[in-house]
């Protein structure tokens, strides 16, 4: 088997994925599909690691880190089935700037809802120059992304042989078009601003700006954390969880949208915090 291509890819692209398939056969790889047709299996990815918790016990540990970029939060965890991977993780001690190889992974707590991870083949400590050399790496891929997407709006049939023929690697035009198919009323522009803050924050003057309302967005993201894991628990009437239908609509009088709620919900997850007994409904632990 062929092995994958590692995707340089950032967090707020990854995290924007909603699209999954597999290429048939019992051993046949998955892939996540972003918006701007990233074909990822497997991904390589640097930033800071902020946070590392084993959510399990210390016979069988399971660990959970959070790596940032200058886009989002890449979720991260590795437990026995990646022992290479788990004592690299635990070993670190957070904030440290690493670099992660591993695979997407993707849970589906409802039809239509799914939240992206990474199971790591990885995890390594790495400089803050490595980490700025993966960031214009990162770039290069992503504006070649925007371009082949914009030109694949502007095509009429659109095909992966006609992306092909501008000259796209078929991997990527495969992804285009599946993504094209999948992301309707797609907005490049969207992209197009997280490239030019990804360049942004190489300079030292932006970063430090950054750095002050990123504090401040960390302690907005810790209340709201907060006040969804209050409302799971308030909702847990008979002892069953609470359904994420009630979650919705009672983060929505908290002025909570549902996409927001969402990626609360992945972070409560990953942190041990709740669990789902059944689908659709959330506990506190």
């Amino acid at each position: 088997m062929i092995r994958e291509v590692a995707w340089r890819v950032f967090a707020g692209e990854y995290n924007d994925s909603s699209y999954v398939y597999t290429e048939g056969g019992e051993r046949a790889p998955s892939y996540v599909v972003t918006p701007l047709g990233a074909r990822i299996n497997r991904l390589l990815v640097v930033g800071v690691i902020t946070e590392v918790e084993n959510i399990a016990t210390e016979e069988e540990p399971m660990w959970r880190a959070r790596l940032e970029d200058s886009t989002g939060t890449f979720y991260i965890s590795a437990g026995q089935y990646q022992p290479e991977a788990a004592q690299q993780l635990a070993k670190l001690e957070p904030p440290v700037f690493a670099a992660v190889m591993g695979k997407s992974r993707v849970y589906s707590p409802e039809e239509g809802t799914i939240y992206v991870s990474i199971r790591p083949e990885m995890v390594t400590k790495v400089s803050e120059d490595l980490r700025d050399f993966w960031v214009l790496e990162a770039c290069k891929n992503l504006r070649e992304r925007i371009t082949a997407m914009k030109e694949a709006q502007q095509m009429d049939p659109l095909t992966k042989e006609g992306l092909i023929a501008l000259g796209y690697k078929e991997r990527l035009a495969d992804g285009i078009v599946r993504a094209k198919q999948h992301y309707l009323d797609l907005e490049v522009d969207k992209y197009s601003g997280m490239l030019i803050d990804a360049l942004r924050y190489l300079l030292p003057e932006f970063r430090e700006q950054a750095d002050v309302k990123e504090e401040t967005v960390d302690e907005e993201k810790e209340d709201k954390e907060t006040d969804v894991l209050k409302l799971i628990e308030s909702l847990d009437k008979n002892g069953k969880g609470a359904s994420w239908e009630d979650i919705l609509k009672g983060a929505k009088k908290a002025g909570i949208k549902k996409d927001e709620l969402e990626e609360i919900a992945n972070e409560l997850l990953d942190k041990g915090l709740v669990y789902e007994p059944v689908l659709g409904r959330m506990k506190k632990i």
